[in-house]
């Protein structure tokens, strides 16, 4: 592609004014990218012309040049197929959208939150907000680990008598910890995953050159072990197929099929950890959904695991902190790396260099959410998105589909047999103008499949049930 080039005729040390106006007119009616070069000529004695002087100015084609400087590109991006998934369908709701300006568009996609946060927890951060105004309420930074009565809280609501105050890492994010955790781990490092699992792990290890490329014919990544999980195996890995890694990626209940392990499924995982001298990073971001007793909601819970796993969690898709952005990870003191050292030393120097910790509004707002009101609000959150959740799975059972989650999870995990997940998303979007999420996004395991998110008002998951059953009611 070529750009326009302006050339001034030939100059002279003369001036006139009246000139160089023509001259200026001139060289903008060669377009924008002349607008440079006409205030270069300015500042100088370059467009000085004689009186009666011809001011004609030349148009040329110039190649276009890309600035480039020296510094290699991380050539790992080059591996990473498409766009990160999320973003990918944000585009494709754009063009729905400007296809279709007049219909409304529902969003089951993208699991972010709708609901406002609570009055207790956002009328803390309010208080905290207003004093940073004050000579009294002002505070710079924290400690890089967090508050010290933050940690604590979170240490007594989500594991009493199991992890220590000081185990606890409190950041903006689980999503964040994932890409701390694979700075500390390092490149050299051999990983698995859930297959179908959140995209941010494969992603992340991708990234930071733990894998091959990308394998059309496995539709995965080399270097990556996808340890499988279906309806055939109830959604959890037959570990026997599966090879030691250093590390296992899991999520429970899972992101997207809204699976949760059972107890003995989770000793099944932290004894084969301990058997092949694996660390687990267990995301735990919806823990507080499950509601059968024996889907634990921590990983601790399991004899063990403190010495073979460390565990992320977040506030998130709890008390609406989608956009606060305030979570933790815990380290364990027994998890040590295989010359002895203690992981957690170095999540703390990973934390304490390249964090600087989570807000102090935010923090604020985590500790109403464990105060008793607070707690008691934010579960009225909870307990909307998982009626949202039934809602869903009831209206696809009774359309005839193959549904699972919807009772643990936010999230309703829909299968569409000897059909592309990407297909079925652009059907739903052109026929339903609802936003799902395609279940390959999430690996080659979630082929066939959409996830519904339970992340939305009520008033739009009604609508969005009746739409589905004008469409697909008598499939």
């Amino acid at each position: 592609m070529a750009t326009n080039r302006c050339v001034p005729p030939a100059q002279s040390s003369a001036g006139g004014s009246g000139l160089v106006r023509s001259g200026m007119e001139a060289l903008r009616s060669c377009g924008a990218a002349s607008t440079s070069a006409l205030l270069a000529h300015r500042r100088g004695p370059a467009l000085r012309l004689r009186r009666g002087e011809c001011t004609a100015v030349r148009c040329a084609a110039a190649p276009e040049t890309a600035a480039t400087t020296r510094v290699k590109r991380n050539e790992n991006f080059g591996k990473l197929q498409a766009g990160y998934l999320f973003p990918e369908i944000a585009r494709r709701r754009r063009e729905h959208e400007a296809k279709y300006p007049d219909k409304q568009i529902i969003s089951l996609g993208i699991g972010d939150t709708t609901e406002p946060i609570p009055s207790f927890i956002s009328d803390a951060m309010a208080k905290a907000a207003a004093g940073l105004g004050t000579r009294e309420g002002y505070s710079g930074y924290g400690a890089e680990q967090g508050r010290p009565d933050l940690r604590e809280a979170i240490a007594k609501a989500f594991y009493p008598g199991l992890r220590k105050a000081d185990e606890i890492f409190v950041s903006d994010g689980a999503k964040c910890d994932a890409g701390r955790l694979q700075m500390m781990f390092g490149v050299d490092r051999t990983v698995a995953v859930q297959d179908p699992s959140y995209p941010v792990y494969v992603d992340t290890t991708v990234i930071q050159g733990s894998t091959g490329n990308y394998n059309p014919a496995s539709e995965g990544f080399d270097g990556i072990e996808y340890m499988l999980c279906n309806a055939d195996n109830g959604f959890f890995p037959d570990l026997s197929k599966v090879p030691p890694t250093d590390l296992i990626f899991f999520c429970s209940p899972n992101n997207p099929t809204g699976a949760a392990a059972t107890r003995q499924q989770l000793q099944e995982l932290v004894d084969f950890a301990k058997r092949n001298g694996s660390i687990i990073v267990y995301d735990a971001a919806y823990a507080l959904y499950c509601e059968e007793p024996d889907c634990p909601k921590t990983i601790y819970e399991i004899p063990g695991a403190d010495e073979v796993a460390l565990e992320v969690n977040s506030f998130s898709k709890y008390a609406g902190f989608t956009g606060v952005r305030l979570g933790w990870t815990v380290v364990p003191d027994a998890l040590r790396f295989s010359d002895g050292t203690p992981v957690k030393t170095d999540f703390n120097r990973i934390m304490t260099t390249c964090f600087n910790g989570a807000s102090s509004i935010a923090q604020a707002g985590a500790l109403a959410c464990l105060e008793p009101e607070g707690y008691s609000q934010m579960m009225n959150v909870i307990s909307f998105y998982k009626e949202n959740a039934a809602i869903l799975r009831k209206t696809f059972i009774d359309m005839g589909f193959s549904v699972y989650g919807g009772i643990n999870s936010p999230y309703v995990w829909v299968g569409f047999p000897g059909q592309k997940s990407w297909d079925v998303f652009a059907d739903i979007l052109e026929k339903c103008h609802i936003v799902t999420t395609p279940g390959s996004g999430f690996g080659p395991g979630g082929e066939g499949f959409v996830r519904a998110s339970a992340f939305s008002t009520r008033e739009n998951v009604n609508e969005a049930v009746s739409r589905f059953q004008a469409v697909f009611g008598s499939s």
